[in-house]
């Protein structure tokens, strides 16, 4: 994994007052991201199924489009950020997608954390309609996205990586190019996503069992994050967890859980044994079962006191 700081000198560069670049899905990452390319200067065209989602953005100087066609018509970059397989295929290929209008020379970036063989499927369509395709996925929740403060973690074709580097440092200034196969960083950000969970596992279970034991939560969290445990997984994910903010979801529990589903069934494409992963997605169905799964999904935290006893 390589991280890229800048183009390198000589290669083709865009320049961001002649790019125009459209953005399909506004939920709660995409919404902000597409500010942050309004904010950098960027000509915007923006699609959502729900229009409403799309209202703040057109009044900071977006351009409304009624079909993900209409985006792609005269766009350098189309960005696309949304929820499942089902509705990125359909973004990309359906009869009024991406796929329909995209120009030769412009480029289809996916953001969205997908299976891989819906990576597949977006790399092998491009590739047969002769269009251009990376996948960027990243690494941060919502606050981090407004402070341009995101992980991009991209895989294509050298050159339409490198003339998209000055776009995607719009969302942070860590760029890591992983491969030319679009299909790797898609699987690089599986494989981050269940670390995450398999670290909110492992403060729940410490946290729970500190807790019965009669130490609060809160000044375990403060030597973690006072010593060896202070990552930004640690710190931000064991404040929410310590603070039992469970309500104001970045990502709720399905939404992890459809993310652990999709890196297990990786590791059977790999023929790789993942235990820990059945762990995290029991815990994960725990929490569905009782009824939290729309909650952020540091709700985990709440499974592992149950089980302890802990009211």
């Amino acid at each position: 994994m390589s991280e890229v700081t800048k183009p390198r000198s000589g290669q083709p560069s865009w320049k961001r007052k002649q790019m125009k670049i459209g953005f399909i899905g506004l939920g709660a990452m995409g919404v902000v991201m597409a500010g942050r390319l309004i904010d950098a200067g960027y000509d915007l065209v923006v699609h959502n199924r729900t229009r409403a989602k799309a209202d703040a953005l057109v009044a900071r100087g977006a351009v409304y489009a009624e079909t993900p066609a209409d985006v792609a018509r005269d766009a350098d970059v189309v960005f696309s950020m949304l929820f499942d397989d089902a509705s990125t295929q359909d973004a990309a290929f359906g009869d009024n997608g991406i796929a329909t209008t995209l120009r030769s020379g412009a480029i289809h970036v996916c953001c969205s954390t997908l299976s891989l063989a819906q990576a597949r499927r977006l790399r092998d369509g491009h590739a047969e309609r002769g269009q251009a395709y990376v996948s960027a996925n990243v690494l941060g929740r919502p606050p981090a996205a407004e402070a341009g403060q995101l992980y991009v973690i991209a895989a294509g074709a050298e050159g339409d990586v490198e003339r998209l580097g000055p776009v995607l440092k719009c969302f942070g200034p860590h760029l890591f190019v992983v491969g030319t196969d679009p299909v790797q960083a898609n699987l690089v950000k599986l494989s981050l996503n269940f670390m995450i969970y398999s670290t909110i596992e492992q403060m729940s279970e410490v946290f729970a069992l500190n807790e019965k034991a009669g130490t609060d939560p809160r000044k375990i969290f403060d030597i973690m994050t006072g010593s060896f445990y202070n990552a930004p997984v640690h710190k931000s994910y064991g404040s929410l967890m310590v603070d039992k903010n469970y309500d104001e979801p970045g990502a709720p529990v399905t939404l992890g859980l459809k993310d652990v589903k999709m890196f297990m069934d990786a590791g059977g494409e790999y023929a790789v044994p993942l235990p820990y992963a059945s762990v995290v997605r029991d815990r994960l169905l725990s929490a569905v079962s009782a009824g939290d799964g729309e909650r952020d999904f540091v709700v985990l935290f709440e499974r592992a006191r149950q089980e302890s006893g802990l009211k």
